[in-house]
């Protein structure tokens, strides 16, 4: 059997990522702790065809950043100068917060957005990159009910 991150990498490059082959990596992810995702991430997606993808794309979506519990950026996008800044306007006007919540059997770290009904669960490839999936009223926030495939790394 291939290991997880060679898994993981081929779908990171693939042209088109099926979601039930991320199911199936998911599936034989770790768990993430709340405190393991402390810190500043850079992230990117799988190529799916999410309209999520497009919407991050345009608002030069760079990753995450996770200063405690309490306080999570779930938009840290580049400006017109190329600096590093919280996108307030595309996450619906707020931040975010870590929580370990319950998402197919298993408790894992989750980013819960203050003013969307979306949250972003985690879990780990290895001590410095970790896999999400979106999840929530998808729908309501980009008209579509699939759920986005993301990966987060930690960023210098």
């Amino acid at each position: 059997m291939t290991d997880i991150r060679t898994r993981f990498d081929g779908l990171r490059a693939a042209e088109h990522a099926d979601p039930a082959d991320l199911d199936a990596l998911w599936s034989d992810l770790a768990t993430v702790e709340v405190d393991e995702m402390l810190g500043a991430w850079r992230g990117g997606d799988f190529a799916t065809g999410h309209v999520a993808s497009a919407v991050l794309e345009k608002v030069r979506w760079h990753g995450k950043r996770f200063d405690s519990p309490l306080e999570a950026v779930p938009l840290v996008c580049r400006d017109e100068n190329g600096e590093l800044h919280s996108n307030l306007a595309a996450g619906g006007g707020g931040e975010a917060s870590l929580w370990p919540v319950g998402f197919r059997g298993e408790v894992t770290a989750t980013m819960v957005y203050d003013k969307l009904p979306v949250l972003d669960h985690f879990k780990k490839v290895d001590a410095d990159t970790v896999m999400g999936i979106m999840n929530g009223k998808l729908a309501t926030t980009f008209g579509i009910d699939d759920l986005y495939y993301f990966w987060l790394e930690r960023d210098a």
